[in-house]
């Protein structure tokens, strides 16, 4: 097996694993937000707000649970014919200013320290293709949620027929 496929896998499990606990801790959520991600080389050039991500992430216990949302990239093309890109990109930054629907008891929470995290973790991959975004979200989710040490013991649970 090749290495990228087995590390797919291995973001498949976690995905998968991280869902499970969330489910069992789903009524302890203790704060909540929207994030939206953008590659850095992307934040300036208006013709790329399609290729915001968004995700909603909440704290249960310390813990983070990462949603992600539906991509706008499907509205691309019929959007961006109308040559109205600056206007939808300011009306973007304006929704990203003044939006909120977070649930947020102190700035300094888990869920600030997550999103810090997780700029950090996906800079490594140097972009990262939409159809897998959403299983390097939950690596990062995974890495930040349990230490080396946890990582390992649940990884050692997993049966080896589904590595």
């Amino acid at each position: 097996m090749k290495a990228k496929n087995r590390y797919d896998r291995f973001r498949i499990l976690i995905a998968h694993y991280l869902e499970e606990k969330y489910n069992e801790h789903a009524g302890n959520v203790q704060e909540f937000d929207e994030y939206f991600y953008l590659e850095r080389s992307k934040k300036r050039n208006e013709k790329t707000i399609f290729d915001v991500r968004n995700f909603l992430t909440f704290d249960y216990g310390g813990k983070v649970y990462n949603i992600l949302m539906p991509s706008l990239r499907k509205y691309r093309t019929h959007l961006l014919d109308d040559g109205m890109q600056r206007e939808y990109y300011k009306q973007l930054a304006r929704f990203i200013t003044f939006r909120r629907i977070a649930r947020l008891n102190h700035l300094d929470n888990t869920i600030v320290k997550f999103w810090r995290f997780f700029e950090s973790h996906i800079k490594k991959y140097r972009g990262v293709d939409e159809e897998y975004f959403f299983y390097y979200l939950k690596e990062a989710e995974f890495k930040f949620n349990y230490s080396i040490a946890e990582q390992k013991a649940i990884i050692a649970e997993i049966p080896e027929a589904l590595l």
